[in-house]
């Protein structure tokens, strides 16, 4: 043994009794209150001296993650009191108004596999305070659980959300960054769907990703090779909302990790790669009233209740609005191309995978409806946001008799969704002038970096400028 490793005793938990602290994590967030597990979850702490640091971990109004080590002593003192520049953060604060706070939601809290995240730490999730200790309107994990427990208390609903994740791994590290339009990404794996040999590149990244969910309690149901040569998906299991959201941030993090590891780069970029199927974030939800699916209905259309189709038709006569939720990026609007089962159509279907919108097959426990024109670069908590926001408080597709149905289309650009973003009266509704402007603007200097026509060659400006890279100094390159 190394003089190092002698010197270090921090906390290291095999991957099996990963998944079983953190289940029993997870159900004591269902069941104990926030003050409750505070005083369990600060008591743990003290006790376990191997744990060195506590990640808190954030998103901001793109959904770009961002994460900060407390040394465990300090949290524990001054847990109440953290603060952070947040002017330093787009989507924040300005120079003037810089200091936000961060509220630790103890719910979150899990263990991490230290080959990934190092050894001797927890992570948590914290909601974005003003400096006056009200919740920042650019925090959607915030706006999220505000708007889920009023669902709740004057509704008695919830929503429940699983996420159908889908990216690239590419070689190199970096590989964004480094991103040249005459070379393009180098894929790892020519596999297709459900195919690749049992221990190559793609497969054994799959595995290790798998893995490490498993031990974080994402309950996983199955993972696999999508379509595209050097592309996965993993799936895990329905959770309310505000989880569900934690996951997909958790998710896309370790992907990262995991491939860096190995070489490589896990890109969620929407359309990474011309002439092949893109990737989506298919999006299953449902709404639950007293622990019943009532999106369930025997007797119903295609067996889905009178509370589902209005969710849909809300959906639908909105989605021209909210598509710049949806599909963030100027990249995202690649994806959206209908020679590559892309859901551009402003329809709901069983079969037509071209439909923005489609009903899977399920059960009377399983009934749900699947929004596919979700980008992997979204906001999470800010597209589940809109969603709810939508179904809840959106208006219906009015059709108009004796005329003959017309099919709309998404935006086939992210100017023209910005367009329909700004000039709409519902947005403003559900997202309030400054918060709307302020992800406008955010969305805008994106577009502007970018040639107005995608063309068919990935253009690097829409990448290295997409808010998912890690470099934020090269958009001072512009």
């Amino acid at each position: 043994m190394e003089i190092k490793d002698k010197l270090r005793n921090f906390l290291e938990i095999p991957y099996d009794q990963l998944e079983q602290m953190n289940t029993k994590a997870a159900q004591k967030a269902q069941t104990m209150t926030s003050e409750e597990l505070e005083v369990e979850y600060r008591t743990y702490l003290k006790k376990e001296k191997r744990i060195k640091a506590v990640t808190i971990c954030f998103s901001d109004i793109e959904g770009r993650f961002h994460m900060l080590d407390y040394d465990k002593n300090f949290l524990l003192d001054s847990a109440d009191n953290l603060t952070f520049d947040g002017s330093s953060i787009r989507g924040f604060s300005s120079l003037k108004e810089s200091d936000l706070r961060l509220q630790i939601d103890w719910s979150s809290l899990r263990h991490l596999p230290s080959d990934i995240f190092g050894p001797g730490k927890i992570i948590l999730f914290a909601f974005i305070l003003t400096s006056d200790k009200k919740p920042h309107p650019s925090d959607f994990r915030s706006m999220l659980k505000i708007y889920s427990e009023e669902l709740l208390k004057t509704k008695e609903v919830k929503g429940l959300v699983s996420a159908e994740v889908e990216g690239f791994v590419v070689d190199g590290i970096e590989a964004e960054e480094n991103y040249s339009i005459h070379k393009g990404f180098e894929l790892i794996s020519s596999g297709g769907y459900y195919h690749s040999l049992p221990l190559d590149k793609l497969k054994v990244f799959i595995d290790k990703a798998a893995e490490a969910q498993r031990a974080m309690a994402f309950n996983n149901e199955k993972d696999h090779p999508e379509v595209a040569p050097s592309q996965f998906e993993l799936n895990f299991s329905y959770s309310e909302a505000l989880l569900a959201c934690d996951k997909i941030q958790l998710y896309k993090l370790t992907c990262r990790q995991i491939a860096a590891n190995m070489g490589m780069t896990a890109t969620f970029l929407p359309k990474p790669i011309p002439g092949i199927n893109g990737s989506g974030m298919h999006l299953n939800f449902s709404i639950q009233k007293k622990n019943k699916n009532i999106f369930f209905d025997k007797n119903g259309k295609d067996l889905l209740s009178k509370t589902a189709w209005d969710s849909i038709s809300k959906l639908l006569n909105h989605a021209q609005e909210i598509s710049l939720i949806l599909n963030s990026s100027v990249n995202s609007y690649r994806r959206l191309d209908p020679n590559f089962e892309a859901p551009n159509q402003i329809k709901v279907s069983s079969k037509d995978r071209g439909s923005m919108i489609r009903i899977p097959t399920f059960n009377e426990k399983t009934a749900r409806v699947e929004v596919r024109s979700v980008a992997p670069d979204s906001n999470p908590y800010l597209v589940v946001f809109t969603i709810l926001k939508t179904i809840h408080e959106g208006q219906s597709l009015v059709k108009e008799e004796n005329k003959r149905e017309r099919l709309r289309y998404l935006p086939g650009n992210i100017g023209d969704a910005i367009k329909f973003f700004r000039s709409s009266d519902f947005t403003t509704k559900i997202f309030g002038e400054e918060t709307k402007s302020k992800y406008i603007n955010f969305k805008q200097a994106s577009a502007d970096r970018s040639p107005k026509e995608l063309g068919i060659k990935v253009k690097r400006s829409e990448i290295i400028y997409h808010h998912e890279i890690t470099n934020q100094m090269l958009w001072n390159d512009f």
